[in-house]
């Protein structure tokens, strides 16, 4: 049987059986131990930034990211439709309402104009996602978000270590959160992170997430909380992972590096995801859209590619179109575009050189 080429592949480059190991060993393997404290303040570090507080995914990091800010019922958020569907979920969670802004059709990020427009009396907060590992154009977002008195939740659940003016993403607004999940460039299995720098935040945050507990007075509970902790096997992993996630990075910009050299004399079949000006892009995963006419449908190639042993995956579906959330009055019709003629590649750090060429070969073969 040939080889098979999946979207993604966690990468255990270091210390993770090590680790794991210990926790098992020390027995502290739930939601207290070591590795808690050493993987926050890493991150922390990491993205030079006063805190970091671990979770157990990124959906609750979101969640405890809107109640920090006071989000409720009655609030409006504004959300880019085309993300992943966590992201408007999240907004539910805490009875507002998600407002669906359209995406730019280079970037396929939020577009700033459109956040603009959707603006209301109602509207709290924005959360701009940096899709597929691209920033943002934070920029132009934040100076929307001071005029009209609106909180900013970064939404970089696929960005670890991706930069917008020099910066970290999750950084450069009121909070930011990221996820673990095993396809994301570091990986827990299943985790979470928040990053800010605002000590009103974090210290309710930590309260939230461990079921609302008085830090001095164990066992007394004056809010109701949730159990939203990471374990410390998790973040046994999660440390690891960070400590090498300069080569975790760079083994994804290698991979988009040789799929563009591959493809790019093929644009006028496909089109690239342009990265946002001012940007470093980390490309937690390598996209592309078919140019209409198709030769083939999108589903159609993607069957081909499975054939091929060659696993792919669709866009996001804009949240509009979700029945959750079904909107008819959003109009965001670039967000619709790029959803049906989009297709994540395998991206991964465990691909050769000569595993991308393959890819290109095939895919080309499709779409010529």
């Amino acid at each position: 049987m040939s080889k098979f080429y999946p979207v993604a592949v966690p990468a255990f480059l270091g210390n993770e059986k090590k680790y794991v190991n210990n926790c098992i060993d020390s027995s502290w393997i739930s939601s207290n131990g070591e590795y808690i404290n050493l993987f926050e303040s890493a991150f922390a570090e990491f993205n030079d930034i006063k805190y970091a507080l671990t979770c157990c995914n990124g959906t609750v990091a979101l969640h405890l990211a809107l109640m920090a800010m006071g989000v409720q019922t009655g609030d409006e958020v504004i959300v880019p439709s085309f993300t992943y569907i966590a992201t408007a979920n999240a907004v539910r969670y805490c009875g507002a309402k998600p407002v669906f802004a359209d995406c730019l059709s280079d970037t396929w990020n939020l577009d700033p104009a459109d956040f603009e427009r959707k603006i209301t009396p109602r509207t709290k907060c924005v959360i701009p996602v940096h899709l597929y590992g691209n920033p943002c154009d934070m920029r132009s977002i934040a100076d929307i978000a001071r005029k009209h008195n609106i909180l900013i939740l970064e939404d970089a659940a696929e960005s670890h270590g991706a930069a917008y003016d020099g910066k970290k993403v999750g950084t450069l607004s009121d909070i930011g959160v990221f996820s673990f999940f095993g396809n994301k460039i570091i990986t827990t299995g299943e985790g979470g992170m928040i990053v800010t720098d605002n000590d009103n935040y974090a210290d309710l945050m930590k309260r939230l997430k461990g079921q609302g507990m008085d830090p001095n007075r164990r066992y007394w509970f004056n809010m109701i909380g949730y159990n939203y902790r990471m374990t410390n096997i998790e973040a046994a992993i999660g440390l690891a992972q960070l400590e090498n996630i300069d080569e975790h990075i760079q083994k994804r910009r290698n991979v988009a590096e040789i799929y563009i050299h591959e493809l790019e004399q093929y644009q006028d079949y496909i089109t690239f995801q342009k990265t946002t000006r001012n940007a470093e892009n980390v490309w937690w995963m390598f996209s592309l859209l078919l140019n209409k006419p198709f030769k083939l449908s999108r589903d159609e190639l993607m069957l081909r590619l499975h054939e091929d042993n060659i696993e792919t995956r669709p866009l996001f579906y804009p949240m509009h179109v979700m029945p959750p959330y079904e909107d008819k009055t959003a109009q965001c019709p670039v967000s619709e575009d790029i959803a049906s003629r989009g297709v994540n590649l395998p991206t991964h750090g465990m691909l050769s050189k000569d595993d991308i060429k393959y890819i290109c070969r095939k895919l080309i073969k499709y779409i010529k």
